[in-house]
């Protein structure tokens, strides 16, 4: 800057850090210039694509395990069966509804049980480790400083919010509790199937599991660089090595957490400074990342399995499971 005058490369990067941030995150939107509004759309459309690549090799990765079954399946019906699954995931306490879910998406598909239940086993068998291999690779490079930046507003966070921690964990308890009481059938065929599955364990070929892991990390990934495209929106962005084990950490913590992906639990810890200090725009980032990492996969689960299945369907299925449940406590 001479005399008052600004340079063109500093007001562009006012747009793209100041007012570009503002706008995404619900500011004054002062200079809403093409650059800003181009810059916006960016990073909804790179997280729209994140949310399609995990979504993407999801369904390949069961496609290939059941073709290593020998019981091949299209490309849509494994879509199908995933996004169902990943749906029911996000809406029941701990994931509980995942595989029946799927369980049932592949019976419609005509997949025998046995071969979804062992693919299943397989995906488990396979993603268990790689995302062990990230967590381990991800603490050892960012949590410390992590934890030396989120240490202090966590354990703040906690002090004043614990009778809310409390009745949300107690709440997800009785809904796992409740949730595991209308579908003792499916928990039933899913465990009996499981202890078969190593018997099945000589069909499968090397590649469907070897090709399997790229295909995790690359989901694995996706999901985690949702956050740290919308905080780069941000004025001034957290260090994105911390960012990324703190996304890394809550996306994956839902598991833990007894209420449907988390509910309650993850967005405390999200404000209470799990992602670092991000000023006023907590409340806005966290709305967003739950769109993308929540709200979408259970609307195009359910949007797939109405345009599937039908709405008679799922209805003549919901009527079948509450009368189940009527008879077992008569």
């Amino acid at each position: 800057m001479k005399d008052g005058w600004i340079e063109p490369g500093a007001t562009r990067r006012w747009h793209r850090h100041g007012s570009y941030s503002k706008s995404l995150t619900g500011g004054n939107r002062r200079g809403g210039s093409i650059l800003t509004a181009m810059d916006i759309l960016e990073a909804h459309l790179i997280c729209c694509v994140l949310v399609v690549i995990d979504l993407v090799t999801r369904a390949l990765r069961f496609q290939w395990l059941l073709a290593g079954l020998r019981v091949p399946v299209s490309f849509r019906d494994a879509f199908v069966m995933t996004t169902v699954g990943d749906a029911a995931a996000a809406a029941t306490p701990n994931r509980l509804g995942a595989e029946p879910a799927r369980l049932a998406a592949a019976a419609f598909a005509g997949v025998p049980v046995t071969a979804a239940v062992v693919a299943v086993t397989y995906e488990l068998i396979i993603t268990a480790p790689v995302t062990a291999a990230a967590a381990g690779w991800l603490a050892l490079i960012y949590a410390p400083r992590w934890w030396h930046n989120a240490r202090p507003m966590l354990a703040e966070t906690a002090h004043r919010t614990w009778p809310v921690l409390v009745v949300l964990v107690v709440a997800g308890i009785v809904a796992w509790f409740l949730l595991r009481r209308a579908m003792p059938k499916a928990e039933h065929v899913l465990r009996r199937n499981t202890r078969r599955a190593w018997a099945y364990a000589r069909r499968m070929p090397a590649w469907p599991l070897l090709a399997s892991v790229p295909l995790t990390l690359m989901g694995l990934a996706a999901r985690v660089a949702i956050l740290p495209v919308l905080a780069l929106t941000l004025p001034f962005p957290p260090p994105m090595g911390p960012l990324t084990f703190g996304s890394f950490a809550l996306l994956y913590a839902q598991i833990l957490v007894p209420t449907p992906s988390g509910a309650g639990v993850i967005d405390l810890g999200f404000v209470g400074g799990a992602v670092g200090d991000l000023g006023e725009h907590h409340r806005r980032l966290l709305l967003i990342w739950r769109v993308y990492t929540t709200g979408a996969v259970i609307a195009i689960g359910v949007v797939v399995a109405l345009r599937v299945y039908g709405t008679a369907a799922l209805a003549a299925l919901a009527r079948r499971r509450l009368r189940r449940g009527n008879v077992s406590e008569g």
